[in-house]
This record gives structure tokens, C-alpha cells and sequence, in this order.
């Protein structure tokens, strides 16, 4: 039974952007665990397929997942993705958000196309899944996006993730804003450190990952598991009453600082031309 009184004819859908790897990955494993069909897409359509083949079976609906590529800065691509979810029997019920990347480079240094790109990715992209669900949400749905400890907490050498993702957690408000009337929540998850295949690159530079921990009060890094199961909340009925959240889940390093990340690109550099 649905937040309407309505019984779903079908399985409730889902649609996961940024499925294929990482916290997008695990998304829509908590996802197909919790009933849902589950489209998972990402740009890398081949690994896109590779997890949702591995989703658990929805009861009652064998081969309900599917995979889709997507490629989040382009409109038509976005608004394909969401037209045969949209139109199934059980409806689309739920949509997350966890296409991203980064970059690192200083406000003065940063190649403004280079700022340019992860923005259209973060943020526009971000904008466009936001759009489209607005228009193919069922009442009673729910949008999730994922922004970053970044949203709020400033990083040396992130200023355009740092800015891209504020933009988003800000837009996360807007569309709550907008969407209430028409029964759709939307919120954010916004987490800390989570080892993933796009945080992997900082992870390899030395003493990175020390620093961040040494700078969460929980003193680790978190699981994609377990932002699934914030973002598995944000879309249940369970918090029925709650819509423009941008909730921090980051073992409390909002409290503290964020790590010197460029001090640390130093050290290495220097210690490699030593």
C-alpha cells in the first residue's frame, strides 16, 4: 500500500544514475533487496549491466531489473532514460542520484573547461535527473541525490566539487520546495569518506587517508553499504514527513576539518623529485 491508499499493479520501480560502481552500486543492490525493479544506469553501459545481473530477483517479477546507459550532461539522454520506467505497471517510486566526479586543482590554477566539466557533470547533470523526475514520479515517491561533505565543508583544491556540490545540496531544497504539492519528497544524502572507485585516486596519495580519519570522530572511512541504507530510509514510507534534507552521514567529520589535501600533493611530488 502506497503513501495514496493505491496498491502498485506491478513492482515499484526505481531508477539509480550512476549504478555501475561504487555507492550508485550498492544504491541499487539495497534497492532490489527492498522490492524494487530496479534500472540501473550509468555511462558505462557494459558494467551498468554487469551489476544489475547480479541484483537480487524482485518476488514475483523475474528479470524486472534492467540497465540503461545514460550520460547525465545531455538532456535527450536523461529524458530517454526515464521514459520506459515511467510507463511501467508499478510505477517509478523512486530515483537516486549518484553520478559524480572530481578534480583537483587550485582556484588561480583550475582550466576553467576543467571547472566547466565538473559542474555539467555534478551539478547540471544533477539538475536534469532532478527535471525529469519531477515529471514521472509517482505521488508518494521519493528522489534521493548525493551530494558530499564537500556541500558544506570546504577542501583545498576542490573548489569546483566543493561548488558543484553545494549548488546540488541547495537544488535538493529548491525541488522539495517545488514538489511537496504534488506528494514528491526529495533529499540528499551528503557523506564523508567512502573508499570508491572516484575517491581511490586520493586514497593513493600518502598520508590522504590518515588525515581524513584522523579528522572523523567515528575514526573511519564509511561503507557504500551503508549509505544505501540512509538512502534505502529516505525513499520508504518510514520518513513519509520528511523532504528537503540534506542529511551528513560522515562519522561526524562536518565537526571537524577537512583534510590538506594539496599539502600533502606536495609532499608526495617532493619526495618523488628527492
Amino acid at each position: 500500500m502506497s503513501a495514496t491508499g493505491e496498491t502498485p499493479a506491478g513492482p515499484r520501480r526505481a531508477i539509480v544514475v550512476g549504478g555501475a560502481s561504487g555507492i550508485g552500486a550498492a544504491v541499487a543492490h539495497r534497492l532490489a533487496t527492498d522490492g524494487y525493479a530496479v534500472v540501473v544506469a550509468d555511462r558505462d553501459a557494459e558494467a551498468a549491466r554487469a551489476v544489475a545481473a547480479a541484483l537480487p530477483a524482485v518476488p514475483g517479477a523475474g528479470g524486472a531489473h534492467e540497465a540503461r546507459g545514460v550520460e547525465v550532461t545531455d538532456e535527450a539522454s536523461v529524458a530517454a532514460l526515464f521514459e520506459d520506467p515511467a510507463a511501467g505497471d508499478g510505477g517509478l517510486w523512486a530515483v537516486v542520484n549518484s553520478a559524480g566526479t572530481s578534480t583537483l586543482g587550485t582556484v588561480r590554477d583550475l582550466p576553467v573547461a576543467e571547472f566547466r566539466s565538473v559542474l555539467d557533470v555534478n551539478l547540471t547533470g544533477g539538475f536534469l535527473v532532478l527535471q525529469q523526475a519531477a515529471r514521472h514520479v509517482v505521488r508518494g515517491g521519493a528522489v534521493v541525490s548525493l551530494t558530499s561533505l564537500n556541500a558544506r565543508q570546504p577542501g583545498g583544491g576542490m573548489g569546483a566539487y566543493c561548488a558543484a556540490k553545494a549548488g546540488l545540496a541547495m537544488l535538493t531544497e529548491v525541488a522539495a520546495l517545488e514538489l511537496g504539492p504534488a506528494g514528491i519528497r526529495v533529499n540528499a544524502v551528503s557523506p564523508g569518506l567512502v573508499v570508491t572507485p572516484l575517491t581511490a585516486p586520493a586514497m593513493d596519495i600518502p598520508g590522504v587517508r590518515d588525515d581524513y580519519v584522523a579528522n572523523t570522530p567515528l575514526g573511519r572511512p564509511g561503507t557504500p553499504e551503508e549509505v544505501a541504507a540512509a538512502v534505502s530510509w529516505l525513499v520508504s514510507e518510514e520518513s513519509a514527513w520528511m523532504t528537503g534534507e540534506v542529511m551528513d552521514l560522515n562519522g561526524g567529520a562536518h565537526t571537524m576539518r577537512y583534510p590538506d589535501l594539496l599539502g600533502h600533493v606536495d609532499r608526495m611530488l617532493a619526495g618523488l623529485e628527492g
